[in-house]
């Protein structure tokens, strides 16, 4: 495991000396905010920079941690930052860049996930990896899974909490729709979607069967001229999409028809009939009472 580096020295340093080493996309309202707050009350807390040589441009110093407050002081027109030098190698900075990060939670989840991924194609092993972050073993095997399976759009469910993990790891390596489906009613049992949350992954799911299951946007096509070639793809994928709308009604049927015949047993019980009216639960919704009695109601 990587050795803790502390900081050494405080300094004022060049803006123009710093060369950032994990760059973000920032949202423009949060990082006027930061410019806002700096212009007014000053920088709270220095960056973290590591000195290098061999930089571009001339730079003597690699940011580690406080890009939007570089870039803030950069578009105040200062010339130099409150910075705190540390001497670690690029690697260690590389951690501490992601673990300031994950800790912060304010940029995409994606973004985040995609750092652990960068570990691990830089050779760190999972348990190191988790050691490194804070976060659990368990957490960083699924979402390494979920990579190799390329599902970048259950990732950034799970990362925003729409889905849970194992859901998801479950969901990723179904074969088929069926599968899928029936992935999503053990989880519904076992306690694992709820409520809302179920609704949520329906939705992932959707998007998912829709846009597929990465996160990149398409640029939208001109229009293509119609061709007979044109004609019978767009009829195939017609006629698949009905198909699979067709297994869902027959896999909800078998549900609906699983549930009624166990109501039909359970009522037919003399004892669990007497039960349910000294309880004051001897009716039924007047669809279902259709389907468990002859003309809706009990003989």
């Amino acid at each position: 495991m990587t050795k803790k580096h502390h900081a050494t020295d405080l300094q004022m340093i060049p803006v123009d000396q710093i060369a950032v080493l994990n760059p973000r996309d920032r949202n423009g309202r949060v990082f006027e905010e930061i410019v806002g707050n700096i212009k007014s009350i000053g920088l709270k807390k220095p960056v973290t920079v590591t000195p290098r040589d061999g930089l571009e441009d001339g730079k003597r110093f690699l940011l580690i941690c406080g890009e939007g407050r570089l870039n803030a002081f950069r578009s105040l027109g200062e010339k130099e930052i409150p910075a705190l030098v540390v001497a670690v190698t690029d690697e260690d900075a590389f951690i501490m860049s992601l673990t300031e990060n994950i800790a912060r939670r304010k940029y995409s989840a994606l973004e985040l996930l995609v750092s652990i991924k960068d570990l691990s194609t830089q050779g760190y092993d999972k348990r190191v990896i988790a050691q490194k972050t804070g976060l659990s073993l368990d957490y960083i095997k699924g979402i390494l899974l979920l990579f190799e399976k390329g599902e970048e759009r259950l990732l950034a469910a799970v990362e925003s909490g729409r889905v849970p993990l194992n859901v998801a790891i479950t969901i990723a390596g179904a074969s088929d729709e069926e599968a899928v489906q029936a992935a999503l009613q053990d989880a519904y049992e076992s306690g694992q979607l709820r409520g809302g949350q179920l609704m949520q992954t329906r939705r992932v799911l959707q998007r998912r069967n829709t846009l597929g299951k990465t996160l990149k946007h398409r640029p939208a096509r001109k229009g293509a001229d119609v061709t007979t070639t044109s004609l019978v793809r767009n009829y195939q994928n017609e006629v698949e999409r009905q198909k699979l709308t067709i297994r869902k009604a027959e896999f909800t049927q078998q549900r609906l028809l699983f549930v009624v015949e166990a109501l039909r047993q359970l009522l037919a019980d003399e004892h669990f009939s007497n039960l349910l009216r000294a309880e004051g639960l001897d009716t039924l919704p007047k669809q279902l009472a259709e389907r468990v009695w002859a003309g809706g109601h009990a003989a």
